[in-house]
């Protein structure tokens, strides 16, 4: 073998190795997220198998990974070159939960009680029809193509927008779908679940006088600094405990979504690294552990604490089509993890545009609203309370009372109190492709 070539066969094993070191961890991420993500498309979402695999686990390096599908068991598992075999099983009404090596994939969870849909009210506040109203302070055809100019166009993948949905005084005055998708077709809310997990802080706060500025109580704070830290630290993300939020490689949120079986721990056993009230930054873990241990221990049975988020916030809105998905303790994992086809994500900024109130029914007190949208100290008039604004003028052409529900990859639900507007919009691209400033700019002008 000639010395060239010899040492160039040396070099790709060292790199080879290498590599392997570095990245075998993450193929645990990898096939965590891809399982996952297609057994909720799949089986909840009722999406083609390989419109799924394309194109919303058609990214590097989510690609890689190669899937077997088990209709009678309604499972995926996936693998990358035969290895880190992960399983997702979908369970009826609770969604698609990962499950870790050596747990029972036949374990029976207790499942939420749905209120019986009734569809026979007017939308919002049912299925039925509107009644054609024409605005005479629109311009159709400016919001005309606000909307159309949301979508590529043909031949193009840019912002890769899969819905829009725009309403004025309670009425659709726009809305479109890209080919392949409906207003009955469900939509991955991602971080939009957030929005929800804080909601329900909203109804204790309604139902029971549930205050959310005491300290939390957990006994693993106690003996130290984290006793002080709040509720209210907790919603705004502002709490000062450790935590990375980074999506695209090994981090807390990625360990706890895809290899934590319990996801409202993780943040229980960080550190402070800041002062409460003092230290915004972005944590998915304080969601989790808001919407897992906090909110189940307000409850005396896990059952009252499954129907809770269903009896008083998500049917009682008409939200049929919503699925929250639980992980392998039983908890909603409510930093990630909502589905519901646009119709029903307008309908949750909806009761935020009225102020908590849903057809003369007062769900959440107007302050609680206004607690949401206001900004979190150190966060720059960019966050409220598991909401994010636009007080610090972020978007300089958006109104700046806009506040909004944000999911990764670009899910939105806008509310927009001084124009009356809730704009929803879905898809796979978000800021900088899918240009939000732009898109709420354009729609905003077309009414005077």
């Amino acid at each position: 073998m000639k010395k060239p070539l010899k040492y160039f066969l040396i070099l790709l094993l060292i790199s080879s190795l290498v590599l392997g070191y570095i990245y075998y961890p993450a193929l645990n991420i990898v096939t965590g997220y891809s399982s996952k993500n297609l057994a909720s498309g799949i089986f909840l979402a009722h999406r083609d198998q390989q419109s799924m695999i394309n194109e919303d686990n058609g990214f590097i390096p989510i690609n890689l990974a190669k899937y077997e599908i088990n209709e009678a068991e309604k499972s995926v598992t996936s693998s990358i070159f035969g290895l880190m075999k992960r399983k997702a099983v979908f369970k009826d009404g609770l969604g698609a939960t990962l499950i870790n090596e050596g747990n029972n994939i036949k374990k029976v969870f207790d499942k939420p009680n749905r209120i019986q849909p009734d569809l026979k009210l007017i939308f919002p506040y049912g299925e039925l029809a509107q009644k054609d109203t024409l605005f005479l302070e629109i311009d159709y055809k400016k919001l005309d193509e606000a909307v159309a100019n949301a979508f590529d166009q043909a031949g193009e993948k840019e912002k890769q927008t899969r819905s829009v949905l725009v309403i004025y005084e309670d009425h659709i005055i726009a809305e479109k779908y890209l080919e392949g998708f409906d207003h009955r077709s469900l939509m991955h809310g991602w971080s939009m679940t957030k929005s929800l997990t804080s909601t329900m802080y909203g109804i204790l706060q309604k139902q029971k006088g549930f205050d959310i500025h005491k300290q939390t109580g957990l006994e693993a704070w106690n003996s130290d600094a984290r006793k002080n830290i709040t509720y209210a630290n907790l919603l705004e993300m502002n709490s000062g405990l450790e935590w990375s939020e980074a999506y695209f490689n090994i981090s807390d949120v990625t360990k706890m979504l895809y290899l934590d079986s319990d996801m409202g721990q993780p943040q229980i056993n960080k550190p402070l690294i800041g002062q409460p009230n003092e230290s915004w930054y972005y944590s998915s873990g304080t969601t989790n552990l808001l919407a897992g241990p906090l909110l189940k221990e307000q409850f005396d049975s896990d059952q009252d604490y499954l129907d809770f988020w269903y009896r008083e916030l998500i049917d009682k809105l008409g939200m049929y089509s919503a699925v929250i998905e639980i992980d392998e303790a039983g908890t909603y994992i409510g930093s990630s993890y909502a589905w519901a086809n646009t119709r029903d994500w307008a309908k949750f900024g909806l009761l935020y545009l009225h102020e908590g109130n849903w057809n003369g029914e007062q769900i959440l007190d107007s302050s609680f609203v206004k607690y949401a949208a206001s900004p979190t100290n150190s966060s720059e008039g960019r966050y409220g309370a598991q909401f994010w604004l636009n007080a610090g003028g972020h978007h300089p052409d958006a109104p700046l009372d806009m506040y909004s529900c944000n999911g990764f990859k670009g899910q939105y639900v806008f509310i927009i109190p001084s124009k009356r507007l809730v704009i929803v919009r879905t898809g796979l691209k978000g800021d900088p492709n899918f240009d939000v400033n732009e898109f709420i700019k354009n729609i905003v002008a077309s009414i005077s």
